[in-house]
């Protein structure tokens, strides 16, 4: 946004341009002021839809800008972010999911519909708080817990919850959820009581468990919803509804916590993340080839197919040396963006290889474009695609896929004029062993 100085500066330029010269100091500074705070540049969310009354114009609620700053774009975006005019229009969240994505890919590939899945398994409901059920086979893996590449239980950050609180039933992970995604909800306050006795049931989770509760102590219904309100927007508590929560008897500790929330999730929202979170879990017990080739090809934003490969000892190296870079403070050896994604990637690695499943090197003859693939035979290998090949984009990959489907490659001078392939790449793939048994040319040596 634009600073106190640049405003200043904006309105000296634009007295200049006007060739006026008598402004005062006083009033230039007045100008400068209603312009600190405006944004200088614009993005755009990838789906949040503002609704405005028919009888009504979006400019009585907000200037609009174009998108990336591009005139030509079809979207207008509100100049104003949603904590700004949440409270005068409606706000539809129409967003893509990587979630519904992966059960659409793994009811494809197992033929499993996915609704009819349990949300009581308990070997499932187990993984939240061990990975007995994982059925681990070597002893160098110490995860304590199941949840690792699960959405939403997944993060280190989500996995410690689960180390602390052990839940055992899907109303827990409904309050893990909320007690997750909320802000000030986990740290310094619900942390705390559990560490203190208070039960993972009793403690604020989601913004509706404020209201219920607060019914159950015998607060009428408008009181409990105005507390409700108030707390999960971050506002706090007034005097008043202060005093009523200690004539009804709510406990000090409840009190307090509510005074320290900045932001809650709604239930209905953390019901929603625990059944996808269960769904895929199941398919991590019961077919863990089906859940390992989803994970690859759709929760992965960075490979390295050479330490992929490798045993356990190694994948288990090389995390340990991208977690030392991590957490490093010295600030020539700060670990970049691609090598954080690869920890979490090499993470899955580590756990599928304890458990007895393995990737192959990429197959020049069986390798899906962009997808992996359960080896045919044998249902503990995953085979994967071309696209985990630096450099190598979508394009190039299917250009592959569908020359081999025309004709079966003869030589790497074939595989190079047939496909979309650069020479830089097809050395990339020599080096990756993965051109072993292909002739250098068509030619056909007679001696």
């Amino acid at each position: 946004t634009v600073g106190e100085k640049t405003a200043f500066g904006d309105v000296s330029g634009d007295c200049e341009e006007k060739g006026i010269t008598n402004m005062s100091k006083a009033q230039r500074t007045r100008l400068a002021s209603g312009c600190e705070g405006v944004k200088r540049t614009t993005g755009q969310h990838p789906g949040g839809i503002i609704v405005i009354p028919k009888y009504m114009d979006v400019y009585d609620f907000t200037p609009v800008q174009y998108p990336a700053n591009d005139p030509s774009a079809s979207w207008r975006t509100t100049h104003f972010d949603f904590h700004e005019i949440h409270d005068n229009v409606l706000k539809f969240d129409i967003l893509g999911h990587v979630d519904p994505t992966a059960m659409r890919l793994l009811q494809n590939i197992s033929g499993i519909d996915p609704r009819s899945i349990p949300m009581n398994d308990e070997k499932v409901m187990s993984l939240f708080s061990s990975s007995k059920a994982l059925g681990i086979i070597d002893d160098l893996y110490d995860e304590p817990t199941g949840a690792c590449g699960l959405p939403e239980f997944g993060t280190r950050f989500v996995r410690g919850i689960l180390e602390l609180t052990k839940p055992q039933t899907f109303s827990d992970l409904i309050q893990i959820s909320g007690l997750s995604h909320g802000t000030d909800v986990w740290n310094n306050n619900a942390k705390d009581l559990i560490e203190q006795g208070i039960a993972l049931k009793d403690v604020i989770g989601c913004r509706d468990d404020i209201m219920i509760t607060m019914l159950k102590y015998g607060l009428l219904s408008k009181d409990a919803f105005d507390i409700m309100e108030r707390v999960r927007k971050g506002k706090g508590l007034l005097a008043e509804q202060e005093k009523l929560m200690i004539e009804h008897g709510v406990p000090k500790w409840y009190i307090d916590s509510c005074k320290k929330i900045k932001y809650m999730f709604p239930k209905a929202h953390a019901v929603a993340y625990v059944i996808m979170a269960v769904r895929i879990a199941w398919f991590k017990v019961y077919h863990p080839e089906y859940y390992y080739v989803s994970y690859f090809s759709l929760r992965c934003d960075a490979y390295d197919i050479e330490i992929m490969t490798k045993d356990i000892r190694q994948i288990k190296a090389r995390m340990d040396y991208l977690l030392g870079k991590m957490y490093s403070n010295d600030p020539a050896n700060q670990a970049s963006k691609k090598e954080r994604d690869l920890y979490d990637t090499l993470e899955i690695c580590y756990e599928m290889k304890a458990r007895g499943y393995s990737l192959t090197n990429i197959d020049i003859n069986r390798s899906l474009a962009t997808d992996f693939l359960v080896n045919p035979e044998n249902n503990h290998e995953i085979i994967p695609p071309f696209k985990v090949i630096d450099g190598l984009g979508d394009n190039v990959a299917e250009s592959i896929v569908k020359a081999r489907s025309e004709k079966e490659f003869i030589s790497k001078e074939d595989l190079l004029n047939r496909t979309l392939l650069s020479k830089t790449l097809l050395k990339r793939f020599d080096d990756l062993s993965i051109l072993d048994g292909l002739d250098e040319s068509n030619q056909v040596s007679l001696f």
